[in-house]
């Protein structure tokens, strides 16, 4: 049976001792947070996502979701009180703004709770998961009338959220969709058309869904410049709050997928659906881009707790399993084997996904508290400095820590042999949930492209110079420090390979666009993991201050193993990037 244990110190040791949460205490939400408040509110969470969430997780694989004939959706067993158990902990609406019913506690601690919720149980955690996009979107371009209505259901969790893009004949390419809007004279739309793949569009966990459904008003320009969005509550909203009506929207069919079984992944038909346009006509793709974007981030927190989860169960399986004697003499001679943790390919595959692991945290919780900045800074700098930095990391986040949560799932499950390919062990469900977090939300290579062709360039490249500026600083400050050369010799020698292939696609790119979208992925992957090796000097640093507890050793140790085993990957990241598009190119499409 498999196990969670939510790492609660680790997060306490990167939000205290690496980002110093403290000197954030002038912003709003921030006021009184401390490790120990931290410790707090985490682990009463983490109590919640071990002893509640994660005993569902192979209950709710097991079980799926089932359809009715009149299109309700039921949940797996305990869905229901689980939920409820959640929503009453108040965790739906931890970085909601009070006046609307939440407790305004800094974001970062929501990225904290989304890796918990989803390393028990993924497919739960995308319930509450969806709303709080949702509660994004509507907080940024909602009406007053809209907000008053829906967000302090929502933040109670009374109601859940949705986000409804695609459609069968587009995924990416949104400017395609053909779902129509058609004003009524009273301010609202009847909304027409199917979207496919819509996460919790239909169950029985809450009284209401409220779902934002981009569309198009007759009459719009074409493509994305056309596009509208519209909030289209399950059951209509009467003045007073209360419930009326069931508007004209359905599931037509739950998919049938490789995993994430518990969440209902609906075919939703819109027929003549009452909406509520949000924001300005022909503005939706920039109002869903806010819910978009907490989402990218949010996957990204999903790969990892899932390659964290497939660590845990695995190095406990290495302890344990007796299997041949270990290379450099026996080490339990009264056992009539050695357990495979003493084998160095095994100690491979675990040192390799703990370092990713801790990595990938320290990365995404940094990311998040820009977040936090960029809302609640009072100074307008250092807003649109954090706005920067979020929105050049948000792709690196979502792909790498996917890619790798993904490789640890199955790595991990290599560790068990034949017993991780059974499903009664529940391995084997980790790499099929995780597969889905390198699809949805935008697949990787599109975060690569909107990296490479978006990101880099925006603002004159204002947002890269001031990363590699930071970057550049902390190799500079620490280049004689002798404790932290073992993390910083290497990590300048792969910044160097960061700011080749930076260059190398100013110079190569804009002439030949392929050489930008051959790149793209390889580039990605080098920046990440140059970002994940500027965040482990910063722990190794933190932990050689810290002294000699077991944390701060283990810290080193795997920070070493990193700088050695991982980070050289940069060299042939780079190599990549610089041989160009002409191979990648040159094969005639039906020669495939």
């Amino acid at each position: 049976m498999p196990v969670y244990k939510a790492p609660v110190e680790d997060v306490v040791f990167l939000l205290d001792d690496v980002l110093d949460i403290k000197k954030y205490n002038n912003l709003p939400g921030f006021e009184d947070v401390s490790a120990d408040t931290i410790s707090a509110i985490l682990g009463e969470g983490a109590k919640l996502c071990e002893e509640v969430l994660q005993p569902l997780n192979a209950i709710g694989d097991r079980e799926g979701c089932h359809r009715a004939s009149d299109g309700t959706v039921t949940t797996p067993t305990g869905f229901k009180p689980a939920y409820e158990s959640y929503r009453a902990g108040g965790w739906i609406g931890l970085p909601a703004p009070v006046e609307y019913g939440g407790l305004g506690l800094p974001a970062v601690l929501n990225s904290v709770m989304q890796e918990f919720i989803s390393g028990a149980n993924l497919a739960f955690g995308m319930y509450p998961g969806l709303t709080q996009g949702a509660i994004a979107a509507l907080l940024e371009h909602g009406s007053q009338e809209q907000k008053n209505t829906f967000l302090p259901k929502m933040i109670a969790g009374e109601w859940t959220g949705t986000m409804n893009l695609t459609e069968p004949h587009c995924g990416t390419d949104l400017g395609l969709i053909r779902t129509r809007a058609a004003p009524r004279g009273d301010g609202s739309y009847s909304i027409t058309g199917q979207k496919i793949f819509i996460s919790a569009g239909e169950h029985d966990l809450a009284a209401n869904i409220v779902h934002l459904v981009l569309a198009r008003i007759e009459g719009a320009p074409a493509g994305t410049k056309g596009i509208s969005l519209f909030v289209c509550p399950k059951y209509l909203v009467g003045p007073n709050g209360s419930l009326g009506a069931r508007n004209a929207l359905s599931c037509g069919k739950i998919e049938e997928k490789m995993g994430i079984h518990a969440n209902a992944t609906c075919v939703m038909n819109y027929e003549g659906a009452t909406g509520y346009l949000i924001g300005e006509e022909n503005r939706g793709l920039a109002a869903m881009f806010v819910m978009m974007n907490e989402a990218r981030l949010a996957v990204g927190v999903q790969g990892l707790a899932m390659g964290e989860v497939a660590y845990q169960n695995a190095a406990s399986h290495a302890r344990e399993r007796l299997q041949g004697r270990s290379l450099s003499g026996v080490k339990e001679a009264d056992k009539p084997a050695d357990p495979i943790i003493v084998h160095p390919d095994v100690r491979r595959i675990l040192m390799t996904a703990r370092a990713l692991n801790e990595g990938g945290r320290a990365l995404a919780l940094a990311t998040a508290l820009q977040a936090d900045i960029h809302r609640r800074s009072p100074d307008a700098a250092a807003r649109q400095a954090a706005d920067d930095r979020l929105g050049l990391m948000t792709p690196i986040v979502k792909a790498i820590l996917t890619e790798n949560g993904l490789q640890n799932a199955i790595n991990s499950q290599q560790i068990f042999g034949g017993h991780g390919y059974i499903a009664e062990v529940g391995v084997e469900q980790f790499v099929r949930d995780a597969r889905i977090t390198l699809i949805y939300e935008g697949a990787n290579g599109i975060q690569a492209l909107d990296l490479v062709g978006r990101k880099l360039p925006r603002d004159g490249g204002r947002a890269m110079m001031a990363y590699l500026a930071e970057l550049n600083g902390f190799l500079k400050a620490h280049d004689t420090d002798e404790a932290l050369a073992p993390y910083v010799a290497p990590l300048k020698i792969s910044a160097g390979h960061l700011q080749q292939a930076t260059m190398w696609l100013m110079q190569n790119a804009l002439a030949k666009p392929d050489n930008a979208g051959a790149a793209s992925t390889d580039y990605l992957q080098l920046f990440g993991l140059v970002a994940m090796g500027h965040m482990w000097a910063q722990m190794a640093k933190a932990a050689l201050a810290r002294g000699e507890d077991a944390l701060a050793r283990n810290k080193l140790v795997t920070a070493k193993f990193f700088a050695a085993r991982l980070l050289p990957e940069t060299a042939l990241r780079l190599a990549r990037v610089s041989a160009g598009a002409g191979d990648v190119m040159a094969m005639p499409a039906e020669a495939f």
